[in-house]
């Protein structure tokens, strides 16, 4: 029985390219997929230029006036882009104390008619204005590009993890339609008149993989065990935090493990907490039961090895393996962010809220 885990693994990236130690680096990789959900991955080759510039812009990108930061508001923009206020997001209940620009990787619009809801999903993010902070859109863009990259280059190497070709799960990704991938920039306040300390509750991400660059010196992040118990995850410098999408849990028969996680707000008189997570997605009319992955026998059996999972509190993105991806994405963003769910897509919103716009979020 594999124990449960009290600490976050550190995983060497640049393993992978000596061919002495690769094989070191994806038996770390299998052990963290199958018992644990969450790595450091260090090393990486996203450019250490982009991600300091991208880091540097975080705070500035606050900064600007709350006019220019209204006029990119969330609720313009069906593709759920753009800036949301303190307090704006739902999570397992409560106000998210956060506030936040959401962006993505460079995508038109792909909706047509007659196409479902859900492919409205993907198409142009909402920028703050060039002249109010010069370069930072370039700049996100280079290193949204870099993460993407790696994004593809992990999920090769988790395929060989696993046992199978590394190109497993190309079906994925490889449609008629390109991929548009997701991003934040967040801001945790720290405690002093906020309704609670949930910058964000507990929650799976969706999608494959999570890449979090964390911005600022602050701990914050929690990543639920096994056995229930919240395992601190402090920022390393240098390193990305990654963690496995309910989506890959999914496709991998439960192999991959999905972990629980949320972020505490910085302590009072404390400065702001700063994060920069990418989303990995798959394409939006994929349902992931529909493609099955051939795992062998022995590697299955690695799931009955690990230790006894009790419930976790997180329980969003159950609809996978039901509906298609972007059908589930949807309800998660409709849960999320009501008040772009009531603008944009009015009929989910009153399927999601029955009641009317929520007082409280009750989504998951």
């Amino acid at each position: 029985m594999t124990s449960n885990f009290s600490s976050i693994p550190i995983l060497d990236y640049s393993l992978t390219t000596d061919p002495e130690r690769r094989e070191e680096f994806i038996a770390q990789l299998r052990h963290v997929l199958i018992n644990v959900g969450f790595l450091y991955l260090s090393n990486s080759p996203v450019p250490r230029d982009d991600i300091d510039a991208i880091v540097d812009y975080a705070p500035r990108l606050f900064e600007i006036p709350q006019e220019a930061k209204d006029k990119i508001r969330m609720a313009n923009s069906e593709h759920f882009y753009g800036y949301s206020k303190l307090g704006a997001e739902f999570t397992k209940g409560k106000l998210d104390q956060r506030e936040q620009f959401d962006f993505g990787t460079e995508c038109d619009s792909v909706w047509k008619p007659g196409d479902p809801d859900y492919m409205r999903l993907w198409g142009p993010a909402q920028w703050p204005e060039e002249e109010l902070l010069p370069g930072f859109k370039a700049a996100m863009l280079r290193y949204l590009a870099g993460v993407e990259k790696l994004s593809y280059e992990l999920i090769n190497l988790l395929a060989e993890a696993l046992e199978l070709p590394s190109d497993a799960l190309k079906a994925f990704f490889e449609t008629e339609m390109p991929v548009q991938h997701w991003a934040k920039v967040v801001k945790y306040p720290p405690l002093g008149d906020l309704a609670s300390d949930q910058g964000v509750g507990p929650h799976f991400d969706a999608g494959f993989l999570t890449f979090l660059l964390q911005a600022s010196p602050h701990a914050g992040l929690q990543v639920q065990n096994l056995s229930g118990e919240w395992i601190d995850a402090p920022p390393i410098p240098g390193t990305f935090v990654v963690n496995i999408g309910k989506a890959l849990e999914t496709v991998t028969q439960g192999l991959a493990r999905a972990t629980s996680h949320r972020v505490l707000s910085p302590p009072k008189r404390s400065t702001p907490r700063y994060s920069i997570p990418f989303f990995q997605n798959i394409s939006l009319r994929v349902s992931v039961k529909d493609i099955t992955l051939q795992l062998n026998d022995e590697i299955l059996k690695l799931r009955e090895q690990r230790a006894e999972a009790g419930a976790p509190d997180s329980v969003n993105y159950a609809e996978y393996g039901q509906l298609p991806t972007g059908q589930v994405n949807l309800i998660g963003r409709v849960r999320s962010h009501p008040d772009v769910a009531q603008r944009h897509y009015p009929e989910l919103f009153k399927q999601c809220f029955p009641r009317g716009f929520p007082v409280e979020g009750k989504a998951y």
